[in-house]
């Protein structure tokens, strides 16, 4: 069987990421997702995708060293 690739980070997948995050970058993460109104897990993918990326959006958008 194959792997379904996804454009956008899952909720369970954002979950899973932020339980293994240090307590405060996991509250940070958290509250910008409330602040801004927008699902977590876009907020995780955002914060991946801005660190590969300063340009970048989301990941669909990131092209690693392009905003260096």
């Amino acid at each position: 069987m194959q792997a379904k690739l996804q454009e956008q980070l899952s909720a369970s997948d954002a979950t899973a990421i932020l339980e293994r995050l240090p307590e405060r970058i996991r509250a940070a993460l958290i509250e910008r997702a409330t602040e801004i109104e927008y699902p977590v897990e876009a907020v995780v993918e955002m914060a991946i995708a801005s660190f590969l990326d300063t340009e970048a959006l989301g990941f669909a958008d990131c092209k690693p060293g392009r905003g260096q």
